[in-house]
């Protein structure tokens, strides 16, 4: 089966996620600006609203927990992207979460993943390989820190990272993924060894996964192709 092709079916029917609306807790006093801990949200949009919901995709991290790493390039060529990460609790004002265990990964730049290969969905072989796969336990400040590559991207996807959220005691807390924004994209795509794979086919208005919208998937990310880029997001939980 074409990786596009089990996009479009969708994975719910697997079961290993189920894809729920966004919940608006708008009628909360806090201030979009700022937590109930008095420090910036950042990009977090609108008052407190949970991050979307949506599939860990055919190719999540095997064992999430052998891989505590604040560095997940490995071996993995490609433009720098540092990732700040904040998760927010719903259920305490939009707090920061301590002590969540943050699972993230992304394919390479050439669109593969490590952990799997050699069949319809991705013909090159990484099964006995890790590396853009990592974990890390958020802060008092809910912050989560990683160095990577940015993202590739495959057919039929646009640029993306998932993320898995657990609470301290490993009970799943959000399966989401984070967007790109395009036009910096275009940039990354354009040089060195993502050259070779050419431009993103699919845009985010077009991606099976973000089609529906991005308002809480969309982070923040500065820099440039030449020094690497940052990226900063914040994802809010029912914690």
């Amino acid at each position: 089966m074409e990786r596009k092709e089990f996009l479009k079916k969708g994975i719910s029917a697997l079961g290993l996620a189920v894809i729920v609306p966004m919940i608006s807790c708008s009628n909360d006093t806090i201030d979009p600006e700022t937590a109930a801990d008095g420090t910036a949200t950042g990009n977090m949009p609108g008052a407190c609203t949970v991050t979307a919901t949506e599939t860990e995709g055919p190719f999540p991290t095997d064992s999430p927990s052998d891989y505590v790493l604040t560095d997940i390039t490995s071996d993995r060529q490609g433009t720098k992207l540092a990732i700040d990460i904040t998760i927010r609790n719903k259920n305490s004002s939009c707090a920061a979460l301590a002590g969540a265990l943050v699972d993230i990964w992304h394919c390479d730049a050439a669109g593969n993943y490590s952990e799997y290969g050699g069949n319809g969905m991705q013909s090159t072989s990484y099964t006995d390989v890790h590396f853009l796969r990592g974990r890390q336990i958020s802060d008092a400040g809910g912050l989560v820190k990683f160095t990577s590559i940015y993202p590739g991207w495959y057919s039929g996807r646009a640029p993306h990272i998932h993320v898995h959220v657990y609470n301290a005691s490993g009970k799943s807390l959000l399966i989401t993924q984070i967007a790109f924004p395009e036009d910096v994209s275009k940039v990354v795509y354009a040089q060195g060894v993502y050259a070779t794979h050419g431009q993103a086919d699919t845009t985010n208005a077009r991606d099976n996964v973000f089609r529906d919208g991005t308002s809480t998937e969309m982070p923040i990310v500065t820099g440039n192709a030449s020094e690497g880029y940052e990226l900063t997001h914040t994802i809010v939980v029912n914690g």
